[in-house]
């Protein structure tokens, strides 16, 4: 079986976990690379690109609200556990695939998902294991969280957890950057793309209470002694900064190296010409 590539992108609600797959599924095809676009949510409506394998064929939100008469959030868990008792479903819809192609999973925004429930990391153990494919994970935070610095140490600690969980190649995203152009400088953004705890601390302080101080630094230290999160930014309408973020992707999956050397098509016709001789 080939070898394969796939990119789950994760993030908690609202933070453009679509708008960015519908940028990059854009910038893929614009640049005649093979792609295929899985949707995930079972609550999702509105795509502008048609998903080629959507979990709603197999479940809808719903239907499981309706008939376990859960709330959103136990129906989102209900349906990720059904569609783990029927990968065989999403085997089928996979298909065999190719090497040149990057699959796409856009995920819910449920953040139990990737913190503390085992659904998605049983999930990439079965990509990984039944598909043989090299994945990648991309988790988004809204850029408008470095204007709350709560929100902030928040984003930092989810986006953490999920590195942890997954144990897969990952990188981490400030998207909607167009939100805060005008609020943030980007000499203070750089203390929020790569976090300076001890600086962070300082805002921390200033903006909550005094018996939380100490909450704070114990936050802070953890996230200083893992020393695994930074951001890239995303503006998910500018094609050059998905250009970015895409070169970052390719790198922790190892894209390049699996793809066969190519001619082009002048090399091609002097080969021709020089077996006709």
């Amino acid at each position: 079986m080939t070898n394969r590539f796939g990119l789950l992108v994760l993030g908690p609600a609202g933070c453009g976990k679509t708008t960015f797959c519908s940028a990059l599924i854009s910038y893929l095809r614009d640049s005649k690379r093979a792609c295929k676009y899985v949707n995930l949510d079972p609550a999702a409506e509105d795509f502008e690109y048609e998903p080629d394998v959507d979990i709603k064929d197999l479940i809808s939100l719903d239907d499981v609200m309706e008939e376990m008469s859960l709330g959103p959030n136990g129906g989102l868990i209900a349906c990720f556990e059904f569609l783990l008792d029927n990968l065989d479903w999403l085997d089928e819809e996979l298909g065999e695939g190719d090497e040149e192609s990057l699959v796409v999973f856009d995920c819910p925004g449920q953040i139990e998902l990737y913190s503390h429930i085992p659904v998605l990391p049983t999930l990439t153990k079965h990509l990984q294991q039944h598909h043989s494919f090299s994945l990648c994970a991309s988790y988004l935070i809204e850029s408008t969280f470095v204007v709350d610095r709560a929100k902030y140490f928040a984003g930092t600690l989810s986006a953490m957890s999920a590195m942890i969980m997954l144990e897969i190649p990952h990188i981490n995203i400030l998207s909607k950057m167009d939100l805060v152009k005008k609020q943030i400088t980007k000499r203070e953004m750089k203390r929020f793309v790569d976090p300076d705890p001890n600086l962070l601390l300082e805002d921390a302080r200033k903006d909550t209470n005094e018996k939380f101080w100490k909450l704070n630094e114990k936050v802070v230290d953890l996230i200083e002694d893992f020393s695994m999160v930074s951001y890239l930014k995303l503006e998910a309408g500018d094609e050059d900064s998905v250009a970015a973020i895409l070169s970052y992707i390719d790198d922790c999956l190892q894209w390049s190296e699996h793809q066969e050397p190519r001619m082009r098509d002048d090399d091609e016709g002097v080969r021709d010409e020089e077996l006709e001789g």
